[in-house]
């Protein structure tokens, strides 16, 4: 092991002491992925730049390159700001070359293709039977508004109707799917991946940014202990990779990381490196560790600063990755654990009990087309070194730069190589964390969104499977289906009421029906199965408490959505206008907010959904009538926010408790009592919020110890 702290200087060389071998060494790594040209920005028009992309119909394959070509710099960065102290405490590199791929030209596949023969009927009935409920409600609303001459606003409202239909039925038909899968799956027995092959080993990453050390490093200890636990220590290391620029909690890492390793001499080794520059984020980060370390590892797992994940559930990816040696990447499908507020809460019981049905569904369509959400996920290092190298985008960010939302490129740029990427539903063991208020969900959002609306200008990318080019989409509506609701919520105030004859009414009734079905059944399938289950009925609290969870998650959602809607429709205004959303530490405790923190930052959603109700009704009452659940969540969205940041007390009627309430795995109790010894031992950072979660049982901490 070497131990080395670097000081950055001029043209990229770095001096710096080595411990180990009593060495002064000098470095200089050159052109790397830490020492990158500037950016070369053309002064393009934003507007012409932003409708090139969005308005521009994407040519596919690479013959079609020249009419519509992809602007990206290979080995570019932008600005960044002045490199701070690096530290590493690592071994000796072993380093693998990860080239900048090029979009514009389809590369050599690495391995065979898949074969999809199974899924493509799979995907021919998603596809087909959302394009059919699209067409469905079209229809329906052309003969209700369209009896005399179709005017614009009504051609245009129609067509808004139709397309986002078609969007709530894909999902609604991949949930189907989902839900006919996990009850087929119940009758057989469970897959068994066995142990991985002791020739091999595998690195866990832990890429951090200004994150709480404390709570990283009790992540890191607990699923260092858990793979201590079934003898598997010696296959694994552990590496936290740092691009924090707070000095002061740099230092916390650096002493934290020290104390950790002596803790676990016995294995698995833990190491710690902290970037001198933060290039390309995470993405960066990870290609830098890739740089020194990733010949010396078949395989990766990827955790976020929240994450955690099971020894038995990290042994039986590893043990998919061997048996299959097409496969280059394993993606779970975390649950949400550790929600101490009301906002949190309703996330964790929504994931644990409807995010089977939806995981299951798109791995039933996807196959070796699946995504990869950025963490949670193995991955094998020779492929994603050789396939996964992101360039830059040229052109001033938001759409320029490096590529925020690297996940689901990553996911397509490894399938264009020949490398099955899928997703694993039913494997248990694999958690993280939510924001704990919904403005922590809305700043988070934030990023996502920016991000994913980048990936429109990668869909013309040479050589990717078209069911990578429709995650990519997939992404990327998500957050622009936000801003066509309240488009259409606008048009049906101008058009519906005047368009609408009394004997049409109920046409419009059962479509408003048929939608709201739509987004309820995924809900009620997933109810269905977890009471149709003993185990997992009392895992839930009983079917009382799940059942009265259920219902008022139902209203909770509904309040919510639309407040959601407003602040993502914001959030793409703001990325449209050009605003960079930049890169700040996601707050992972709750905070709860006083009365005028929850009044300034709702305000302008209380003055729309007041204005909103007033216009609606001067429109027409029964107008106001349909659209009264946007309305009355807008207004209602300050005392929403303020009560659910509280802390969560479960009271005796159980309510939203999930399994892991009752019976947590040993890598959750464990990592709770690690991080209740430290909040007990006054260890945190001052001025962090003390940690509200679980108390650790004696037993935990007997375990830890």
């Amino acid at each position: 092991m070497v131990l080395r702290h670097e000081v950055p200087t001029v043209a990229g060389t770095r001096l710096g002491r080595e411990w180990g071998d009593g060495r002064l060494a000098s470095s200089d790594r050159g052109q790397g992925l830490s020492d990158v040209a500037q950016m070369d920005e053309e002064p393009h028009a934003f507007l012409l730049q932003y409708l090139d992309f969005v308005f521009a119909v994407p040519p596919i394959g690479p013959r079609l390159q020249r009419f519509w070509p992809i602007q990206f710099d290979i080995g570019s960065a932008p600005e960044e700001p002045p490199p701070a102290p690096a530290f590493s405490l690592t071994p000796p590199g072993r380093g693998l070359r990860m080239p900048r791929q090029d979009l514009a030209l389809e590369p050599r596949r690495s391995v065979p293709a898949p074969d999809t023969g199974e899924t493509a009927p799979r995907r021919l009935i998603v596809v087909l039977g959302a394009c059919a409920v699209g067409l469905a409600v079209t229809m329906v609303l052309l003969q209700v508004l369209g009896q005399d001459d179709l005017a614009p606003g009504v051609a245009f409202a129609i067509a808004l109707s139709g397309l986002l239909s078609a969007w709530t039925g894909f999902g609604c038909i991949s949930a189907a799917a989902g839900a006919w899968a996990v009850l087929s799956e119940r009758r057989r027995r469970p897959a068994h991946f066995g142990r991985p092959d002791p020739d091999n080993r595998t690195a866990i990453l832990l890429p951090i940014y200004n994150e709480d050390p404390g709570q990283v490093l009790a992540a890191v200890e607990a699923v260092a202990t858990d793979l201590r636990r079934l003898g598997l220590a010696p296959l694994y290391d552990l590496f936290v990779l740092s691009d924090t620029r707070e000095g002061a909690v740099a230092e916390a890492e650096t002493a934290g990381v020290l104390g950790l390793a002596g803790r676990l001499s016995a294995g698995p080794q833990v190491y710690y490196r902290r970037r001198a520059r933060n290039t390309d984020r995470k993405a960066g980060n990870i290609a830098d560790w890739m740089a020194s370390h990733g010949a010396g590892y078949e395989h990766m797992l990827i955790l976020d600063a929240d994450s955690l994940m099971a020894g038995e559930t990290i042994a039986a990816l590893t043990a998919a990755m061997e048996a299959d040696p097409r496969l280059g990447l394993l993606q779970t499908t975390p649950t949400i654990v550790n929600a101490t507020t009301p906002f949190a809460r309703l996330q964790q019981f929504a994931s644990r009990l409807y995010g089977p049905v939806f995981a299951r569904g798109q791995q039933w369509w996807s196959g070796s087309e699946g995504n990869y959400w950025g963490h949670n996920a193995m991955i094998r290092v020779r492929a994603f070194a050789e396939s996964a190298g992101l360039p830059h985008l040229r052109g001033p960010r938001p759409f320029g730069g490096h590529i925020m939302s690297h996940d689901f490129v990553e996911a397509a740029l490894l399938r264009r190589r020949g490398w099955a990427v899928r997703t694993v539903a039913g494997l248990a063991g694999s958690y993280e964390e939510a924001p704990p208020t919904l403005l922590d969900a809305a700043a988070r959002d934030r990023r996502w969104c920016q991000g994913n609306l980048q990936h429109l200008q990668l869909l013309r990318t040479a050589g990717l499977h078209w069911v990578s080019r429709l995650h990519l989409l997939i992404g990327a509506f998500a957050y622009l289906a936000p801003v066509l609701w309240l488009t259409l919520l606008a048009c049906g105030a101008a058009v519906w009421p005047q368009a609408l004859v009394r004997e049409e009414v109920p046409r419009v009734v059962d479509l408003f029906v048929l939608s709201l079905g739509l987004l309820l059944a995924p809900k009620v399938m997933a109810l269905g199965l977890a009471l149709s289950s003993p185990e997992e009925r009392r895992g839930f609290g009983g079917a009382g408490p799940l059942i009265g969870s259920f219902l008022i998650e139902i209203v909770a959602s509904m309040l919510i959505a639309p407040v959601m809607m407003v602040m993502q429709s914001a959030a793409v205004a703001q990325v449209l206008i050009g605003r960079d959303s930049g890169w700040a530490a996601q707050r992972r405790e709750g905070v709860e907010l006083s009365s005028s923190d929850a009044w300034r930052a709702h305000r302008v959603h209380v003055a729309i959904g007041l204005a909103g109700a007033v216009l609606a009704f001067l429109t027409s009452p029964p107008f106001l009538m349909w659209t009264s659940p946007v309305f009355l969540s807008l207004a209602l969205s300050a005392v929403l926010s303020l009560h659910t940041s509280r802390p969560f007390r479960p009271g005796r009627w159980r309510l939203f408790q999930v399994p892991e309430d009752d019976m947590p795995p040993p890598v959750l109790s464990c990592a709770l009592a690690l991080r209740g010894r430290e909040a007990a031992a006054g260890q945190r950072r001052a001025g962090e919020p003390s940690w509200r979660g679980h108390a650790a049982s004696e037993r935990d901490l007997m375990q830890v110890a």
